[in-house]
């Protein structure tokens, strides 16, 4: 073999390798997605902090994202109700009218029917802070902060994917913390605990958990139905995390597969221009669309969860057998 034919071939090999080395750096729709709706992993810590009793209580995204909309809807209930109660004439107005019907619709529309007049003032504080925190999460998970702020770090401070700075840190984990399954079984922790405690309250302890089977059954009934209701116990907690968490992210998947489309036609057509404009042609009105569904769907999950906490802490108090 001549000199020259084995610079062609090493040539040739070289072009081959190179094309499968640019071929396996290609955009990777499948671990994109799910790296943006994954839960937030104490691997990548905001701030890290020393495991107490076997726990590790390091600051993860999710739970700096917790705090920022509990600061929020802290600072913003408190500065309206202030306003309202320094006023001379203490009529509602602007966003303090809001506020009233927001409260008068969680009572008289969820809590009322649910749990009765009696226990309505008891019950109604929870439950609207429940679906007020549960909507402005929702709410704050539809901002595209976090993407913002991964291009920033890319293309204006210049950080690598796996830089260690404190925006790359920011970007690991889903953009909801609503669609994470600890923040949503914290929740229904909640509600499992707030039903013990309206059977208690209006029954008492133990005829709290005689009220969970109905009497003058057969006992060997009993034996197949005890265990059936113990586990029905826990199975409304369970529903509530895997309705909310799954519904959440759902959304957030639908929107990135089809925004995913601008980087595959990238990559499928010769020309990168011509493949970005096909894909931001097809996939910049679907992902609109779906983004104004994910709208009203933040808002539905948020009511659906307090009405079920609501029908649930009902059930212990209203017993129909």
């Amino acid at each position: 073999m001549s000199a020259q034919h084995q610079e062609e071939v090493t040539t040739h090999v070289g072009e081959h390798a190179a094309d499968g080395e640019h071929a396996s750096e290609g955009f990777d729709a499948g671990a994109t997605i799910i790296e943006h709706v994954t839960n937030s992993s104490l691997e990548h810590p905001l701030v890290h902090l020393e495991p107490i009793a076997g726990i590790d209580l390091s600051v993860t995204k999710h739970v700096m994202m917790m705090w920022l909309v509990a600061g929020f809807l802290f600072v913003v209930i408190t500065m309206v109700t202030r306003a309202y109660l320094n006023q001379d004439r203490r009529v509602p107005s602007g966003f303090m009218n809001g506020l009233e019907w927001l409260v008068q619709s969680i009572r008289d529309s969820v809590v009322l029917p649910n749990v009765g007049a009696k226990y309505v003032n008891t019950w109604t504080p929870l439950l609207l802070t429940m679906f007020v925190f549960i909507l402005a999460a929702n709410i704050v998970g539809l901002i595209p902060m976090f993407e913002a702020l991964g291009l920033v770090d890319r293309f204006v401070l210049g950080n690598g994917h796996d830089s260690e700075s404190l925006i790359n840190g920011v970007l690991h984990g889903g953009t909801t913390v609503t669609a994470n399954y600890n923040v949503t079984a914290a929740l229904a922790t909640i509600t499992f605990f707030a039903i013990i405690i309206a059977g208690t309250m209006a029954h008492g302890f133990v005829k709290h958990w005689k009220n969970l089977v109905p009497s003058g059954l057969a006992k060997p009934i009993y034996v197949l139905l005890i265990p059936i209701e113990i586990m029905g116990m826990f199975v409304k907690p369970f529903a509530l995390t895997m309705r909310l968490a799954a519904n959440m992210t759902g959304g957030h998947i639908a929107i990135l597969s089809i925004l995913s489309l601008v980087f595959l036609f990238t990559e499928m057509f010769e020309s990168a221009a011509v493949g970005m404009g096909v894909g931001v042609a097809m996939s910049l009105p679907l992902a609109v669309g779906i983004s104004a569904l994910e709208i009203i769907v933040v808002m539905v999950q948020a009511y659906v969860f307090t009405l079920l906490t609501s029908v649930f802490i009902g059930m212990a108090i209203n017993v129909h057998h």
